[in-house]
């Protein structure tokens, strides 16, 4: 005999399942549920050990083929501003955050808390606001697991692979995931929807940290004109998921609806000025010792028209020309 209570059990439990996407949605636009709600979804072949595990693998990858800045005055404050950044995020992880030494404006954290800063991009941010909006929509990413919800649903896609999970148990299974990306921020290319999230929950780490939220936008519309004036200035991955119009509009109609005013927000600190400068100085000192291919080079000009081949010994008749510097367009 079947219990009296099964069905309307049965239906009671159905509502509630039902509602749990809708309570989830509230709670991810609620900045004082911060920390205790959670945003990572559900679905995902990744404990988070492994994640960390993956991340830390291809962490090794970046910094192998990467310069990182290892100045400690510049080390301690970008660590400072992503560690404060993380605190007031969801994320379940450990961070470590260090600068690369690289023009492109970017930046990106691998699975698992590995996050790194390229130097242009503290280059071109007008303001500690504007650096630590870009800090927060990536920490965003993986507090949110994009990275693993990503691999995982390519698995599910991919039936043919998903025999491996068992073979050799996860480790087996983690080995094959990272065999797939020869360059680590492959992994990184997310979804229109992931972009959306991220943005979304980066913003209101941005707020509860303190920060002026409506820096994401003014960064936002910042790369914008960048790229329309001078197509290829963002790297590659950034690229891939370019700050649209759209996200701008959106980004503005969040702040107005989801984030209570402040009579007071942190744009500016003296302690950014120092240290952007600072970076300025130690990244053209890189440029200067190292063999730059755009560098102003001096060449004679022989009476014939010809430019003879590096390294070549000028005739006498050269020795009379002056030099001419070929100047960066």
């Amino acid at each position: 005999m079947k219990p009296r209570f099964q069905a309307p059990l049965s239906l009671l439990l159905a509502l509630c399942l039902a509602a749990l996407p809708l309570y989830a949605g509230k709670a991810k636009k609620d900045p004082d549920a911060i920390g205790e709600r959670d945003v990572d979804g559900k679905v995902n072949f990744y404990s988070l050990e492994k994640e960390i595990g993956l991340g830390k693998q291809m962490a090794t990858e970046v910094e192998r083929h990467s310069k990182i800045v290892d100045d400690p005055v510049v080390s301690e404050y970008i660590n400072r501003v992503g560690q404060n950044l993380v605190r007031n995020s969801d994320a379940k992880v450990p961070f470590t955050i260090k600068m690369v030494d690289a023009k492109e404006i970017n930046a990106f954290a691998l699975p698992g808390g590995f996050f790194f800063v390229n130097s242009g991009l503290m280059l071109r941010a007008d303001n500690e606001a504007e650096l630590a909006g870009v800090m927060a929509h990536e920490i965003a990413h993986v507090a949110a697991r994009h990275g693993t919800r990503q691999a995982t649903k390519g698995q599910i896609a991919n039936y043919a692979t998903l025999p491996l999970i068992f073979m050799g148990g996860w480790t087996g299974f983690g080995i094959r995931q990272a065999a797939g990306f020869a360059i680590p921020m492959g992994f990184m290319r997310f979804s229109r929807g992931m972009e959306s999230e991220a943005d979304l929950l980066g913003l209101q780490y941005l707020y509860k940290t303190g920060y002026d939220p409506s820096a994401m936008v003014d960064f936002f519309e910042k790369l914008l004109a960048e790229q329309k004036r001078k197509p290829g200035t963002l790297s590659k991955l950034f690229a891939s998921h370019p700050p649209t119009g759209s996200r701008v509009e959106a980004t503005q109609e969040r702040i107005g609806e989801i984030l209570p005013s402040r009579p007071e927000y942190v744009y500016q600190t003296s302690e950014f000025l120092d240290v952007q400068s600072r970076l300025a100085a130690l990244t053209q000192r890189t440029v200067e010792e190292g063999d730059d291919p755009n560098k102003p080079t001096l060449r004679r000009a022989p009476s014939d028209g010809t430019i003879p081949a590096d390294g070549e010994e000028p005739t006498g008749e050269e020795e009379d020309e002056r030099p001419t510097l070929k100047r960066r367009p």
